[in-house]
């Protein structure tokens, strides 16, 4: 249930951290609150949370500090807020890990949508009644695990994203397949997502990194497919 949810609120705003706090727990939400980088970072190793929403610009150990660091280790859902609406702002914030981001000014009422649609893209991704060992999809040095959403590369475990996980999954399922970037986009963000396809071009080329190192760069296992998309391939 929502009401069970924690979300970390950082902003050096107070303002802008009390009404987002109102909002939040108007809808059940359980919510801290930290006013700069550190603060947040602090608040992050101390207790298990949902999701955080995480301002770029702050003074000190900024936004892109603070969600790189988190991601080194966890793939908890980050919302961005960002002081402009920015383009390179919302690459650097997407390429070190960040799921969405609303642009200030904001509507609490859109940023507490963004929310419940990030969680619910989180939770849909997570099989609640698989028999275990059912639907794994393995290939040659890799194997997926839905009911715990484990990504193993020549036996090792791989600390993926939420998006990560969920674009390497629908890539996997269907091998060989071509999925546009707007397909992508529609599936694994939904019609909520108020991004571009660069958005998708971004993901994959984490995902692809980060399995290409786990794997000693023999391979990434996801191709492009110049003026069309992406596929899975083992090769």
């Amino acid at each position: 249930m929502e009401n069970t949810k924690k979300i970390l609120v950082v902003d050096d705003e107070r303002k802008i951290r009390e009404l987002v706090r109102l909002y939040l727990e108007k809808e059940g939400f359980k919510v801290g609150e930290a006013a700069d980088g550190q603060k947040a970072l602090d608040l992050y190793k101390d207790a298990q949370w949902d999701l955080i929403v995480l301002d770029l610009m702050m003074p000190g150990i900024d936004g892109w500090a603070v969600c790189k660091e988190v991601r080194k280790n966890s793939s908890v859902p980050i919302i961005m807020l960002t002081a402009r609406d920015d383009e390179l702002d919302r690459i650097l914030g997407l390429e070190l890990g960040a799921d969405d981001y609303v642009s200030k000014p904001f509507s609490p009422r859109e940023l507490v949508a963004r929310v419940k649609a990030v969680l619910r893209r989180t939770q849909a991704a997570i099989p609640t009644e698989l028999p275990v060992g059912a639907d794994i999809i393995q290939f040659p040095g890799l194997s997926i695990n839905p009911e715990l959403r484990l990504v193993l590369v020549d036996d090792r475990a791989v600390s993926l994203t939420p998006k990560e996980y969920e674009l390497l999954y629908q890539l996997a399922r269907s091998p060989q397949r071509t999925f546009t970037r707007e397909e992508l986009l529609e599936t694994i963000w939904g019609y909520d997502y108020m991004g571009d396809t660069r958005t998708v071009d971004t993901h994959v080329n984490r995902l692809r990194d980060k399995l290409l190192k786990a794997s000693g760069n023999k391979t990434s296992y996801i191709s492009t497919v110049w003026g069309v998309g992406y596929k899975f391939e083992v090769k």
